[in-house]
């Protein structure tokens, strides 16, 4: 894989209204600094040398610049403004990537992903092309149909998460696609321009927060 240059998008521009905390939830403080942190930290632990793209909503740079001095935080980034949705955020994180890469985007809210998933999206998305991490389904699923439902086979489901990583090339080419409402992560994206999803093994603690209540996990997760 040594052809390939290690990038992340790291998409954190959503304003967090379902948390009703006031400011948006990558920046709310689980085990002792941002949520924010924790993520960027797990890319910069396995991989020093990793391009970090950071997107931000552009009325936030500055409170995420106070934070970093407030928390002593050096991870090295290359901010990227958010747009109006997740499709344009990543758009805008992608002028900053390089053509000859793998390119993987990764949720500024999941910083439980393990070291492990990281190394498999990479090195998956080499050979391959592309590499969407996902977990199994552990519960049982009901599918609503109107005012009736009835119960799924969940074996033949997968709960989808992020890093998702692509060759550059791949991905800078769906993203040429106009946008559409169902465009909610890069690999609805991608296999709108023809292109198959492979998927890899995630990890079950890598979930993305969203309630408070998934806060409280993650909290007590990163303090283990």
């Amino acid at each position: 894989m040594s052809e390939f240059s290690k990038e992340v998008i790291v998409v954190a521009g959503g304003l967090g209204k379902r948390m009703h905390a006031g400011i948006p939830k990558q920046f709310l403080v689980a085990a002792g600094k941002p949520l924010l942190m924790h993520t960027l930290q797990r890319f910069y632990d396995y991989s020093a040398e990793i391009k970090i793209i950071l997107v931000l909503p552009d009325p936030f740079k500055a409170y995420w610049e106070s934070l970093c001095r407030k928390f002593s935080f050096e991870v090295p980034c290359i901010f990227a403004s958010g747009g109006e949705t997740r499709y344009f955020s990543v758009k805008s994180g992608l002028k900053h990537t390089g053509d000859e890469s793998l390119v993987a985007v990764h949720d500024g809210v999941r910083p439980l992903v393990s070291a492990d998933t990281i190394q498999r999206v990479f090195k998956i998305a080499a050979a391959e092309g592309n590499a969407v991490p996902v977990v199994n389904v552990n519960q049982t699923m009901r599918k609503i149909s109107g005012s009736d439902s009835h119960t799924v086979n969940r074996d033949e489901y997968r709960l989808v998460q992020t890093p998702q990583c692509f060759r550059a090339d791949i991905l800078k080419k769906a993203y040429r696609i106009e946008y559409e409402d169902r465009f909610t992560d890069d690999a609805i994206v991608v296999e709108a321009s023809g292109v198959k999803i492979c998927l890899v093994q995630g990890n079950p603690e890598n979930i993305k927060i969203t309630h408070p209540s998934e806060l409280k996990i993650a909290d007590a997760l990163l303090k283990q």
